[in-house]
């Protein structure tokens, strides 16, 4: 599962409120085996990765969704404008940020 899977087992096992030596307990292991596995020097098993996080009293909601390629379009046409273009850009959502957090009208700029 790779390095996802050992971020979910370091979060859940820091959510649970649990040391890595009381979840070694609960999932029948040593403390050494939890610190390899939540440091990326092992590459746990989806199953492996489902059974720390449960045994943390939490659960994987794992779907499978369309997927939504609008981030990756906005992104390619951002690399499309200038330099001065993106600086022009990001001079006026700063601007429209602070009339919105101002309340000010666009006219008052």
């Amino acid at each position: 599962m790779g390095t996802m899977g050992n971020d979910l087992v370091r979060e859940a096992r820091k959510r649970a409120r649990l040391t890595q030596r009381e979840l070694a307990e609960l999932a029948g292991t040593t403390q050494s085996a939890i610190a390899r596995l939540e440091s990326g020097r092992t590459r746990p098993t989806f199953d492996s990765v489902l059974r720390m996080v449960r045994l943390c009293g939490m659960d994987l909601d794992v779907m499978l969704v369309e997927r939504d390629d609008s981030d990756w379009v906005q992104a390619q046409r951002l690399l499309a404008l200038t330099p001065a273009e993106r600086v022009a850009r990001a001079v006026r959502t700063a601007r429209t940020m602070q009339r919105i957090r101002g309340g000010q009208r666009d006219d008052a700029a």
